[in-house]
């Protein structure tokens, strides 16, 4: 009997030590499986996408874009043209594959799953769809070779660009205006579709 009472009071002294030890620091026990899926990034589950940019708010702005994963995020490339020659553009990623209307304004704002203030990428706080200016070249054409970090392409996770919209807009981002950087209308717009 003593024996039994003796294993008793340690299991009820330990169960009190763990309970009292879960309540100091506020926050429930988690299991190392648990703690590895929140702390494990989300990949990219598909390879490459393409977006036809087509003209909005009646400019003659058009492209084509590739989109692949590459180290931390997308990098994108291709070439828009029907633009004037020298300008800088703003060029952003947005949250809705929406290019319906005939400003784009279906598409939504900025693609920010992070509530992030509007910037630069790279420099500071920025919206995960936030990308440099692009410019034209003297015929017009800006080539694009731009890298979006944090963000996956295919897969369905918070930062999935797959499916959402990039926007060419009318002037140049200023970077520092909420929460457009002052870019102007939304002169070109396609859909991030998933290539086969």
């Amino acid at each position: 009997m003593a024996r039994t009472s003796i294993a008793s009071t340690f299991t009820l002294a330990a169960a009190a030590a763990l309970l009292a030890g879960c309540a100091s620091t506020g926050t429930p026990a988690t299991t190392s499986a648990t703690t590895t899926a929140a702390t494990t990034p989300a990949k990219s589950t598909a390879s490459r996408a393409i977006v036809n940019l087509a003209p909005a708010s009646a400019s003659l702005v058009s492209g084509r874009l590739t989109l692949m994963p590459m180290g931390d995020g997308v990098h994108i490339t291709g070439e828009v043209g029907g633009l004037t020659p020298g300008d800088s553009r703003g060029f952003h990623i947005h949250e809705k594959g929406d290019c319906s209307a005939a400003d784009a304004s279906t598409a939504g704002g900025h693609f920010n799953p992070a509530a992030q203030a509007h910037g630069r990428s790279g420099n500071g706080a920025h919206h995960a769809g936030d990308t440099d200016n692009i410019v034209a070249d003297a015929k017009g054409v800006a080539r694009i070779d731009a890298h979006v970090s944090g963000v996956t392409l295919g897969g369905g996770a918070a930062n999935d660009i797959a499916g959402r919209a990039v926007i060419v807009h009318a002037a140049a981002d200023d970077y520092t205006t909420q929460p457009t950087g002052n870019a102007g209308a939304r002169v070109a717009c396609g859909v991030i579709k998933v290539a086969p």
